[in-house]
């Protein structure tokens, strides 16, 4: 089993910066990506930021130039970096973790909130 814990979501004000952090444990192996998406009312979960395994990380046309993912292998832990942010960023941003290509964990979610 995989556990994934969510940190750095909150409030903030439109133009602002937020940083997300992922930590995830248990038994981890062959990580093929470790990524984040996000959920907004209403609307259906989109990927925001995913860093593959030896590849490059890829991006929401949304968010590109804005935010940036990034890992800490050593410590199964993935980040992303949200600068610039907009109302339109609003939502329930969740850690994704894909091992072998095959399972696919998430965290529980974590609000991020931007006031226009």
């Amino acid at each position: 089993q995989v556990q994934l814990v969510e940190s750095g979501g909150g409030l903030v004000q439109a133009g602002g910066s937020l940083r997300l952090s992922c930590a995830a444990s248990g038994r981890i192996f062959r990580v093929n990506s470790m990524g984040w998406y996000r959920q907004a009312p209403g609307k259906q979960r989109e990927l925001v930021a995913s860093s593959p395994s030896g590849g490059t990380p890829n991006y929401a046309g949304s968010v590109k130039g804005r935010f940036t993912i990034s890992r800490d292998n050593a410590k199964n832990a993935v980040y992303l970096q949200m600068n610039s942010l907009k109302f339109e960023d609003t939502a329930v941003y969740y850690c994704n973790v894909n091992l072998d290509g095959v399972y696919n964990y998430w965290g529980q979610g974590t609000q991020v909130t931007v006031s226009s």
